[in-house]
């Protein structure tokens, strides 16, 4: 038996006890959450079954952490993680679906609905035994898939959920030595791309270059949850003040040693975009630089960090407005690019 659902409809009097969506969830968009909401509406207990194998585009742990927080404060609904070791994509999807019942049978024997937003939903509920309820297959509501959110994110931003979004945002770091207008530029492109900035949170926390270890190590741990935290409420795109990289060369040059968890706490967090800001602007103090007579060796080592790490990056230089105009054209090609 299969039915089909257009937006509220409540099609059980009596709710039966356990329904089944299943899914990749490659990344779970606001489709999936109305088809589950949908879906624990018309039964006591949902299983979400979300199945991974090792070569998916999206970390399985990520995934399932995404829908674990959508619907933590719904106990009817049960997410369930499994590895999808047993379809054989060679076969017509009717034999596919009784491959995937037997599966199912298995790990969760009694399953009383199946609910999809898929034209396999039918022959899996039939291969089940249980009636099939169709939600939105025609994709109205939510004019989106997986596929298409991970080829164009920005251009499907609207239908991913808050939880989601900051795994596509691109983060963009402004990079090089002190007095090169990064922090300008990083507050002047996040008012006008309408997002957010992380400054250089050291200059929250020290008052002048006469730190310790233990204080590169904290601002090092505060700029990296800085960024994550910013992440989360960029629109898009994420513009950065500075980088664990920095943190790590001002370390060595103050106190001649790099603590290990600056290199640590560098591998939490990829750029997809550095800019090299050359030194071709005038040096101005402000009480906590002193290197203006450096400025030469600092770029250079800047960059050394970079090309030993083989980490691209586009040299920016010139006045305000020719440094505004490359970033801001590099940026509109990351926009095109995924939107």
């Amino acid at each position: 038996m299969g039915l089909e659902q257009g937006v509220s409809f409540v099609f059980f009097k009596n709710k039966l006890k356990r329904g089944l969506v299943i899914g990749k969830f490659l990344p779970l968009h606001l489709g999936h959450i109305a088809l589950i909401q949908f879906a624990a509406s018309q039964c006591e207990e949902l299983i979400v079954s979300m199945s991974f194998t090792p070569n998916d585009p999206i970390d399985p742990v990520l995934r399932f952490s995404w829908i674990t927080e959508t619907f933590k404060d719904q106990p009817g609904i049960k997410p369930e993680i499994v590895p999808d070791d047993f379809d054989d994509e060679s076969l017509p999807m009717a034999e596919r679906t009784k491959i995937w019942s037997a599966f199912i049978r298995k790990r969760f024997p009694i399953i009383d609905l199946v609910f999809s937003s898929e034209e396999y939903g039918e022959s899996f509920g039939q291969a089940l035994g249980v009636p099939h309820i169709a939600f939105d297959i025609p994709r109205r509501r939510f004019p989106v898939s997986a596929k298409v959110i991970r080829e164009r994110p920005f251009l499907h931003w609207a239908h991913i959920p808050d939880v989601v979004r900051p795994y596509f945002v691109k983060k963009v770091c402004f990079y090089g030595p002190e007095s090169t207008g990064k922090t300008t530029m990083a507050k002047h492109l996040a008012e006008i791309y309408q997002t957010e900035y992380v400054p250089e949170v050291s200059r929250e926390m020290i008052t002048s270059n006469a730190f310790t270890v233990e204080d590169i190590v904290r601002i090092g741990v505060a700029q990296t949850q800085r960024i994550l935290e910013k992440t989360k409420t960029a629109n898009k795109i994420l513009f950065c003040d500075t980088d664990l990289i920095t943190t790590q060369i001002y370390s060595a040059h103050y106190l001649h040693q790099v603590p290990p968890a600056l290199h640590d706490l560098e591998k939490q967090i990829t750029f997809d975009l550095y800019f090299l800001f050359d030194i071709d602007l005038p040096w101005v103090s402000d009480g906590l630089r002193d290197l203006g007579e450096k400025r030469r060796e600092m770029f250079e080592f800047f960059k050394s960090e970079l090309e030993q790490r083989k980490i691209p990056f586009v040299q920016v230089d010139g006045n305000y407005e020719e440094r505004e105009k490359c970033i801001r054209g590099k940026i509109d090609q990351l926009l095109k690019i995924n939107g």
